[in-house]
């Protein structure tokens, strides 16, 4: 066994060994009631990496003395299912003893693999817990999802992650200590994964070994560990949560917030090409007209960035967010053309009324075609006060509501003054 990584080594046997999780294992929490039930039951298990999925799965089986058969999403196929299946049928038929089925990563299976295992969760075959860290509401099939409980995980904390260094130290590494200030970089390497953390520990126990060190210093830490601690993912849900802060913080207007999170992801590996798309993006959607200078700042940004590259051009990838974070905001546009979408797709097709139409033919103007059309140029105020511009028959739905911040305030004074001309010449006309 001391041959096996360090993480297998402590993986814990019963509940009460567990690290990390009282919100579910605590006494009276759902896990622990439908342990202490007696009767196991389907469940999803859902959270990020390192925090015990597979050790609760295995404690379960060990909990109900039942088979435990393991299989990975990433490495399975259809046939390691059937042969799960056929496994599950021949202990059910040799011993009576119950069948737990674990799936690691559940959400790679695809759809008609996940509905593999409906028919037999459904007989009680076997009880299926599956693993997830991607939301279950979006990878995993609705059917399997609504035979199974969703049990959420939580990162571990820095006092999880300091208890399981020192269980670690006492029990596996001949009592190796830390200097507080490597116990504490240590933790934050991890960013709340167990496995990571003692990967991390195992790395720096054997170089403490070789250099005859019983307690590891930050030198030593750093030297073991470098630059290569990234905490970021790029593809799961970390992913987005941390793009949704980002541009919450913006909308927020709350620059610290915001170049927080833009530091956060820029430091974890995020593509910031990527994050300058969603830079001009938040400059159109939650700033707008009230603040045009925005748009031409959030482009110039990822061109400068297109320019220097990384790391010079990240500078003003974290200016564009702090302009975006401090400049007046509306969402007017924005809303405007979400309704405008919304009416075109469920009204019917409107015409384009004859004094708008084009008329490049004699037949064309012959049938009236812009015969009626009102050059605004020609206008007071270049404005053809009482004009219609939508089609026939459709009222004015006033869609674009300009907000009284920045220069939106002087768009709605200008427009308040239009629909003012323009009920002044349409009472004219009665």
């Amino acid at each position: 066994m001391n041959s096996a990584p360090l993480a297998e080594r402590l993986r814990p046997h019963s509940f009460d060994d567990v690290i990390g999780q009282p919100h579910l294992l605590g006494a009276g929490k759902p896990l622990r009631v439908a342990f202490e039930s007696g009767e196991p039951h389907s469940m999803i298990l859902w959270g990020p990496p390192g925090v015990g999925k597979t050790t609760l799965a295995r404690i379960m089986a060990d909990s109900f003395q039942a088979e435990f058969i393991a299989l990975s999403a990433v490495l399975s196929g259809v046939k390691d299912i059937r042969e799960a299946v056929e496994r599950a049928q021949f202990v059910r038929a040799n011993s009576g003893r119950r069948t737990i089925l674990f799936v690691d990563e559940v959400h790679r299976f695809n759809k008609s693999q996940q509905d593999a295992f409906l028919p037999h969760v459904e007989s009680g075959l076997f009880t299926f817990i599956g693993a997830t860290t991607e939301n279950p509401s979006f990878e995993v099939n609705s059917a399997l999802l609504s035979r199974a409980a969703v049990y959420v995980l939580k990162s571990l904390t820095d006092d999880d992650l300091a208890a399981l260094i020192d269980r670690a130290c006492l029990e596996q590494l001949d009592g190796l200590t830390f200097a507080e200030q490597a116990k504490q970089s240590l933790i934050a390497s991890a960013d709340g994964d167990g496995r990571k953390l003692l990967n991390n520990l195992e790395i720096v126990a054997r170089a403490a070994h070789a250099k005859g060190m019983k307690e590891v210093d930050p030198p030593l830490l750093a030297e073991c560990l470098g630059d290569a601690l990234r905490r970021f993912d790029k593809g799961g849900d970390a992913f987005y949560d941390q793009i949704s802060a980002l541009h919450k913080s913006v909308r927020g207007s709350n620059p610290d917030g915001a170049l927080y999170w833009l530091v956060r992801m820029l430091d974890g590996g995020a593509d910031p090409r990527y994050l300058s798309r969603r830079i001009v993006r938040m400059a159109w959607e939650d700033i707008g007209l009230a603040d045009p200078r925005a748009m031409q700042i959030a482009n110039d940004a990822a061109a400068t960035f297109e320019r220097l590259g990384s790391p010079e051009g990240e500078l003003a990838l974290a200016q564009a967010v702090i302009y975006l974070a401090v400049a007046a905001k509306s969402n007017a546009g924005y809303m405007a053309y979400n309704q405008a979408r919304a009416f075109v797709t469920k009204d019917k097709s409107r015409g384009v009324p004859e004094h708008l139409r084009n008329a490049p033919t004699k037949l064309m103007k012959e049938l009236g075609y812009g015969k009626l059309y009102r050059y605004a140029h020609d206008e007071p105020e270049a404005y053809a006060a009482g004009e219609t511009y939508l089609p026939d028959g459709m009222a004015e739905p006033h869609w674009y509501a300009p907000t009284p911040r920045g220069l939106e305030s002087k768009i709605a004074d200008k427009l308040a003054h239009l629909r003012a001309l323009d009920h002044a010449a349409r009472k004219n006309n009665k």
